[in-house]
């Protein structure tokens, strides 16, 4: 679907799907097309991507229809402009802990091009656009997607604020990061943590925000989230499908030819 499309699914509590893509190959945006997925993440938190590549994934991505949203490299309004400039449908902005941090990233994203004295006048609240600017900031920025990441106590802490910023579309949840910050790292079938991932998609749903997460360990604790209200799915990656079809495939191999089996670590922590 188009950035339009995946903005009025998730503002609507529609559930939507994507995966991390990991691969720059010129052929994988064909073959990941045939998935029948709603978007894709491109992370250059985590992963070297530069600004060229970024901006060719991203115009492939789109003229595939696939919507690609793209995490930052740090909460930064500058990074995020960047981001949008090549092509992204939207931002996943990480580590975000406070209200004032969103609305600096609400003046990148939804505001955009105005930079400045003037957009902090209007992220504010302090000057309202006027006409023809408004008009034009409205359409220039139609679609435009702001999810941040929620992935810490103090995040926790000023989730009541951070989702009454305007114009926020989601909140995704980081679960290595939360769980580090909780003190049960790794630990995610933990009470406290189950616990904080169901707080932040009640309340993000009541806000009328999509909560999501991006999530590895296995799809039954996806599901169970989907009925809760987690509309936001970053399933996995690439990546990880390839070494885990391949390690199944190896495996089994291997074992009715009475070879030994290889011991694997897929543990994954972005």
């Amino acid at each position: 679907m188009d950035q339009v499309q995946l903005q009025n699914h998730l503002r609507s509590g529609q559930r939507v799907y994507g995966t991390l893509i990991i691969s720059t190959s010129p052929r994988w945006p064909v073959e990941v097309r045939k998935l029948g997925l709603d978007f894709v993440f491109i992370d250059t938190e985590h992963m070297s991507i530069d600004r060229d590549m970024l901006s060719w994934m991203c115009r492939t991505y789109s003229a595939l229809g696939l919507a690609p949203i793209v995490r930052i490299p740090s909460p930064d309004p500058y990074e995020a402009s960047k981001a949008m400039d090549a092509g992204a449908a939207g931002i996943v902005a990480p580590y975000i802990e406070t209200a004032e941090q969103v609305q600096a990233l609400r003046g990148a994203v939804k505001l955009r091009p105005i930079k400045g004295k003037k957009l902090t006048r209007i992220v504010q609240g302090n000057e309202e656009p006027e006409e023809p600017l408004a008009a034009y900031l409205e359409q220039y920025n139609a679609g435009n997607i702001l999810i941040v990441n929620i992935e810490s106590e103090p995040a926790l802490e000023a989730l009541d604020a951070i989702l009454q910023v305007p114009q926020l579309d989601g909140v995704l949840i980081g679960p290595h990061d939360l769980s580090c910050s909780l003190n049960i790292p790794e630990q995610y079938d933990h009470p406290v943590f189950k616990e904080a991932v169901s707080t932040i998609i009640r309340k993000a749903r009541a806000a009328h925000v999509a909560a999501g997460i991006h999530y590895f360990w296995g799809v039954e604790q996806e599901i169970a989230w989907g009925q809760e209200g987690l509309n936001l799915f970053v399933h996995a990656s690439d990546m990880t499908a390839f070494i885990a079809q391949m390690e199944r495939d190896l495996n089994e191999i291997k074992l009715r030819l009475g070879d030994n089996l290889q011991n694997t670590d897929n543990n994954i922590r972005i």
